[in-house]
């Protein structure tokens, strides 16, 4: 079994010990500081795990933070209850009073470089105020002796008194929540980057079966189904009708598309011997090829970067209209892998085969790079197996060459490599998205809780926004029903609550011309409710399907009765005589003090008086002092011990008494 620590955590403690011990006892068992220690460190440790891990950080309840009517710099924290991200309990049982002007100063005194000088600064600023856990030791008691070489000298703290102090830092804090998106990014990395890789890696796998199939039926008739006649049919009435449409990039979109279309059933067409074509009855195809060709030709005249944004969308549709110009319009029978590409509808040139081949090394570099940077991959196997992929030689982009060939070679290292690395890419992405399933152990950097966001212009807080700090759910069913709407009211709450507020600005009418007057449309009807404010309060408010409808709020009337309006001047004039009271008592109180500094000098002076009076006895003949010592022994039978007198000396500060005669000093 394996006992030993992995870290050191909040306040010097294991944060996640390998096992917890607790004491152990039994009948006869020598008990001391190490095993009671060990039982209340058990106990606390497990209830600060059980907050850490179950609960987390963030405010539980309460703590709201509010302006201070009296102070423009300060603000007031209501009683609550908090958790750190050490799991320890923070509990504000009385509002407290936060002076923000103290807090800037100490924050400035404690930075490094920074002048300890008057924190009313010009202009605005915010801060983060904090709450943060502190322990101090309390009631030192004096240990009994022991036989210990070395025992602890003086008082030692009998108790441990938790409490807690408000600090204000910089508008930056660290959320806590789990958010399983931003474990996805951290296994992924840019999330721009993974973006180009998952495009051309799709663009791959999209033409992965038809370069397949083209290879392995370089010499095959395609087959031309009813589906596509349907399909040639529908695409070439429709270039026919739209030849002297205006290209804008839909339009050039949708007839790139129809291009497509109609060189692939063309392209399907041309591998069919003549008997073959005879029986497929697909129309005029000479006047179909002249419709496909000026198709071609309106095509190539476009700006290729303005119609197609997207560079791996505007690759496939050069090579849409390359391909169908140099393999359909005039038929090449001396490129049968071009054709049955084409055929499929994949078109397939010398740019875009470049393209392929610079798309794969991209492929596996980011692969690997993301396999190199991430750890605790599930996968074991797939650093290995992507690092065995042969990929393909890459090449210079070349200028579009229709006499260039593919090769069946080509085409087949192509298949293997693009096969490997885009299933490559699928498993480790299943893999980054699995494991954000398993919430990870929270990283406790700052134990400080935050409260709410403060703004000072100058030494007055002039904002206050608590909206979106960390909240602690607790209850557990008893909030289930929220969950559903947690996140879209947080992301309206950012929008909303923690805003510079709206100011109005007043329309400016143009110098000159015609002022643009707006007609408010709808004011007698329905105003709609779409601002975020207005979701906000909708969630807030309409109950979802089965979720428990908000309880009404019913307002108390209160009515002031004649009697009580008649009373106002009575009710004043008790509120003098009471503060004449309370004066009176002040006063008294004052002369009880007075009283009590006397009797406490008096008691000072009262041993000494008695030392002197002894010495005079001792010094005096055996007769009188024997009568005397009887007779002053007779006195004293019932007054109260001179330990009495010694103890209430040391009680009030004053000094030792002298030994009497016969005494050891």
């Amino acid at each position: 079994m394996s006992t030993s620590d992995c870290g050191c955590g909040c306040g010097g403690t294991s944060a996640f010990p390998a096992a917890f011990v607790r004491p152990r006892f039994f009948a006869g068992q020598l008990l001391t500081e190490d095993d009671l220690s060990l039982l209340t460190d058990y106990v606390a440790g497990k209830d600060r795990l059980h907050n850490r891990m179950l609960s987390g950080p963030g405010v539980v309840c309460g703590l709201e933070v509010s302006c201070d009517s009296c102070a423009g710099g300060t603000v007031l924290v209501h009683p609550g209850h908090a958790l750190d991200c050490c799991g320890n309990d923070i509990v504000l049982s009385c509002k407290e009073k936060v002076d923000v002007q103290a807090l800037v100063r100490e924050l400035r005194v404690s930075s490094p470089g920074v002048e300890c000088g008057d924190p009313c600064d010009d202009g605005s600023r915010r801060f983060g105020l904090y709450v943060r856990y502190e322990e101090s030791m309390a009631d030192p008691v004096t240990p009994f002796a022991t036989e210990e070489p070395c025992p602890s000298p003086g008082c030692v703290p009998s108790r441990v008194q938790e409490g807690f102090r408000f600090v204000v830092k910089c508008d930056t804090t660290d959320d806590h929540r789990y958010n399983p998106g931003t474990r996805l990014l951290e296994r992924i990395g840019p999330l721009d980057k993974y973006e180009a890789v998952r495009l051309r890696a799709q663009r791959l796998g999209l033409y992965l079966d038809a370069m397949s199939l083209a290879k392995s039926a370089s010499t095959r008739t395609f087959e031309l189904a009813a589906a596509d006649r349907a399909r040639y049919q529908e695409a070439l009435e429709w270039l026919k009708g739209n030849t002297g449409a205006a290209l804008a990039p839909p339009v050039v979109a949708e007839m790139t598309e129809r291009v497509r279309a109609v060189a692939g059933t063309l392209a399907r067409y041309d591998t069919y011997d003549a008997e073959g074509q005879q029986g497929l009855d697909p129309g005029d195809v000479e006047d179909a090829r002249r419709v496909l060709g000026t198709a071609c030709d309106t095509l190539a005249g476009t700006d290729a970067e303005k119609m197609w944004p997207e560079p791996v969308h505007r690759s496939i549709a050069l090579a849409v209209v390359a391909e169908a110009q140099a393999r359909v319009v005039e038929p090449a029978h001396d490129a049968p892998l071009e054709v049955r590409l084409l055929a499929q509808g994949t078109p397939l040139g010398n740019v875009l085969e470049a393209e392929f081949r610079s798309d794969l090394v991209q492929l596996r570099e980011w692969l690997l790079g993301r396999l190199d940077r991430v750890p605790g991959v599930a996968d074991c196997t797939l650093r290995d197996q992507v690092r065995q992929v042969a990929v393909p030689q890459p090449l210079p982009t070349p200028e579009p060459d229709p006499a260039q060939r593919l090769t069946i070679t080509g085409l087949d290292q192509l298949v293997d490599a693009a096969g490997k690395l885009t299933r490559h890419l699928q498993r480790f992405v299943t893999d980054a998205a699995c494991s954000t399933l398993n919430p990870p152990c929270g990283d406790c950097a700052d134990n400080d809780v935050l409260l709410a966001h403060l703004e000072l212009a100058g030494c007055d807080v002039v904002r206050v926004c608590s909206a979106t700090r960390e909240q602690v759910l607790p209850g557990g069913s008893a909030y289930g029903e929220w969950l559903p709407k947690l996140y879209r009211l947080r992301e309206l709450a950012e929008r909303v609550c923690c805003q510079p507020p709206p100011v109005y600005r007043e329309p400016t009418p143009p110098a000159d011309g015609l002022v643009p007057a707006v007609y408010v449309a709808g004011l007698l009807a329905r105003w709609p409710r779409d601002t975020d404010l207005d979701r906000m309060w909708s969630l807030l408010v309409r109950p979802a399907p089965g979720e428990t409808p908000p309880k009404p709020i019913h307002e108390q009337v209160y009515t002031v009765p004649d009697e009580v309006t008649d009373s106002l001047q009575e009710m004043n004039a008790l509120r003098g005589q009471v503060s004449d009271l309370v004066a009176t008592v002040e006063a008294l109180r004052g002369q009880l003090d007075s009283a009590r500094e006397q009797v406490s000098r008096v008691r000072e002076e009262l041993p000494d008086r008695l030392s002197d009076r002894l010495s005079e006895l001792e010094n005096a003949p055996d007769s009188e002092a024997a009568s005397e010592a009887a007779s002053e022994e007779d006195e004293e039978k019932p007054k109260p011990p001179p330990r009495r007198t010694r103890s209430t000396s040391s009680r009030s500060g004053g000094s030792a008494r002298k030994p009497r005669s016969g005494e050891s000093s």
